[in-house]
């Protein structure tokens, strides 16, 4: 349940981040991103796996781009939903899902299933002559 609340709460400040980088997203304050990002994510469970489905052909010649789009379409019904949280154009939509998706992507890489953070160490990991692999 605290990583939840600690995604939620990354998504909430990559949206005021977008908000603060991007001209045409336009956040109130602070509730009106956090009522936004728990918006985004309900859509993204239910709405973005089928329109994933139904767009597969087209994402797949896109090499995954379109996803881009999809994530602006998203973003989009999410401020329609939302007061106080706008996107005004669907070039401020595709630039604001960019910046979020980042963020989001490079906040939640510190975060564990668990909410705490975590930091990765790297390994000296060494070939033997058999071909295995030991530390």
């Amino acid at each position: 349940m605290k990583g939840i609340l600690i995604r939620w709460l990354v998504l909430t400040a990559a949206i005021t981040l977008a908000s603060y980088l991007i001209e045409g997203i336009h956040v109130e304050g602070f509730f009106s991103a956090l009522f936004g990002a728990a918006m985004l994510g309900i859509l993204n469970v239910f709405f973005r796996p089928v329109i994933l489905l139904l767009t597969l052909p087209i994402n797949l010649l896109t090499l995954g781009l379109f996803t881009f789009i999809i994530n602006a379409v998203i973003l989009m019904m999410a401020s329609g939903v939302i007061r106080g949280f706008d996107v005004s154009g669907f070039g401020s939509a595709i630039l604001g899902a960019l910046v979020i998706s980042i963020v989001s992507w490079l906040l939640n890489s510190f975060i564990d299933g668990q909410g705490r953070i975590s930091r990765v160490d790297y390994i000296d990991l060494k070939r033997r002559e058999d071909g295995r692999w030991e530390l």
